[in-house]
Order: C-alpha cells, then structure tokens, then sequence
C-alpha cells in the first residue's frame, strides 16, 4: 500500500469520527430533557404583550383590623402577599377609632406591607371622634386631600373613582345634588367619557344586613345616579362585615341588565362578621361567615371578579362582565 492510500484512509477515519462526535454533540443539546427544540419555541407575540401591559388587577376588601384580634386581618393580608396589583381599602381600616396609633399598632402589621400600592379610602371609624386625623397622617399622599379623602385614578383603560362616602361628615358638606364631593364626581367622570368605570366607598347603596339603617345608604343615590349616568360598570362597599353580590342594576334598584351597575359589598377583611337579614331584590351571591379578598382583573372593555376565602374556608364567588363604554365604542 502506497504512502498516499494510507494518509487517505487515515483522514477518511479522522472525518468520520468527527462527524459522528458532531452529530452526537447537536442531538445532545437538541434533546435536552424538558426542553422543546429551539424552532418549536413559540415567542410571545406583540398582541399577546399588549393584552399583558392592559390587564391590571385591583384586590381589596373593607372593614379590616381590629385591635383586639388581629387574626382575621393576618388571614386576609397572607392572600394578598401572593397577589400582584394594586390594593383597593374600603373603610374601617383600624378599630376602634382609626387613631394614628391604631393604624401603626394594627393595620401596619397586618396589611401596612402592602401599604405603597394601597388606594384606602375612610369608613365611619376613621371619622370616630374626630377629622380623621389618624387616617389622613398614616396614609399622606395615598389619601388624597385630607378635606376630601375623595380622589381618581387610572389602571390601562380603567378610571376608578375612590369615593369618601361619610356624607354626615361636616367638613364635606353631604353627598347630595350639588354638594362639592357630587360636582367633583360629575365632571370627573365627565372628564373621562370613554373609560371603563369603577368606584368604590365604605358604604353600601344597597345591601341585606340585618340591620337596614346600617345596611342601606340611599343618601348615595347622586353619586349612583352621576354614575349610571357615565356608564359605570362596578361600585364596591364595605360597612357590612359580610359579601354580597347584586346583579347590575339602577340607582333606585331596579334591574338593568343591559345599562345597570354591578355593586359587591366586601367588606371581609378580618375586623367581624356580621349578620345578613332577608336578601334584598337583585342579591344573587351573599356570605356571612367567611373573611376574603375580592380580586378584580381589570382588561380593555371587560373585567373579571372572583372572592378568595380564608386558608380553610370554602365559599367562592367569581364571574365576568363587559365594560359598557367598551361595548358602546365597538358598535
């Protein structure tokens, strides 16, 4: 065998062997355990980011620390601590009587971690003897105006409207047609003609607590009607220690599945229960044993609800509904 037969065998073996460690070292790192092949790797598309970048979630319940035991409002704050989004307070925040020391001694350990995407507004507890001075020095800034402790804000295409719902409050001067918190709401929401719409406030326009003057706030029926008339589509409360979900309906209580609001009274975040009398006409969904969060996810024309329980409890609410300025923009 000549000289140059066996350098070709040797480079054809040399070649080979190569290939074969080539080929072996690609299906290697093709076929990694648990992983897909890069070319089957599917990229989120632009649509799917945007519809990421709208969606905001808004979770929150009323009526929730209370000095003397504070278990109910640790169990409440463990189920946001695994929630992302910003936090909706609905009043009665620290008892007895709302005092800065109150807030520091109870609320701060309790839901105070969630403190800097908090959007509180005051129950009657924080006005409890006194301006609510307790409230308006713990909260600063997330507060609003501490002569109005009403203001607005912005999620995506959301507006929530964050309402001070203690009309017999001095200093506000009443919830009536005309008072200064009722021309403000009007030419808020007026300023956002286009937005889906969500407010909330310590007391209930409608509910079935047992005791009715307690229960029921018909002193809110301008801001509903100023509501209505923007084509709201959401109004959460607390004041009752309970959860209750109406169905859409107008300021007067008539249903209006078509136009009406949807109003869930949450007011479940640890303080008490409080008993539910008789439902009251449009009640669809109501507890009274159970402490929660109502959780909000909020997209561009529609939203979706749902009530999470306690560690061990059981009840559950959720749904979903259509933003109506978003209906009324797509015809």
């Amino acid at each position: 065998m000549g000289p140059f037969t066996r350098m070709g065998r040797v480079l054809a073996k040399c070649c080979f062997a190569g290939w074969i460690i080539g080929w072996s070292a690609s299906a290697t790192l093709a076929q990694q355990p648990g992983e897909k092949p890069a070319s089957r790797v599917k990229k989120p598309t632009a649509s799917a980011k945007k519809k990421s970048r709208d969606t905001y979630v808004l979770v929150g319940a009323g009526d929730i620390a209370g000095c003397s035991d504070l278990s109910g409002a640790e169990a409440t704050a463990k189920l946001i601590e695994s929630i992302p989004g910003s936090v909706f307070a609905a009043g009665d925040l620290a008892y007895q009587n709302g005092t800065y020391e109150e807030f520091l001694k109870c609320y701060e350990p309790t839901w105070g971690e969630f403190k800097a995407r908090t959007h509180p507004v005051p129950g009657n507890h924080e006005y409890n003897g006194s301006s609510a001075n307790g409230y308006f020095r713990y909260w600063g800034k997330h507060a609003g105006d501490p002569n109005k402790g009403y203001y607005s804000y912005d999620l995506g295409t959301w507006h929530i409207v964050a309402l001070n719902t203690n009309c017999d409050v001095p200093q506000l001067g009443g919830c009536g047609e005309g008072s200064p918190e009722e021309t403000w709401l009007k030419q808020d929401l007026a300023a956002h003609p286009n937005a889906c719409i969500l407010a909330y406030g310590h007391h209930a326009r409608f509910s079935s607590g047992f005791f009715e003057k307690h229960a029921q706030h018909p002193e809110l029926t301008e801001f509903w009607q100023d509501l209505f008339d923007a084509h709201a589509d959401l109004i959460l409360a607390g004041h009752e220690h309970s959860y209750e979900r109406f169905a859409p309906q107008n300021p007067e209580g008539d249903p209006d599945p078509e136009h009406g609001i949807r109003e869930i009274v949450v007011g479940t975040g640890g303080r008490s229960h409080t008993p539910l009398g008789f439902a009251k006409p449009n009640s669809q969904v109501r507890d009274d044993r159970t402490y929660g969060v109502l959780k909000l996810t909020l997209s561009p024309g529609k939203y979706r609800w749902e009530f999470i329980p306690e560690p061990g409890k059981t009840f559950h609410d959720s749904g979903e509904g259509v933003c109506h300025n978003g209906v009324a923009a797509a015809r």
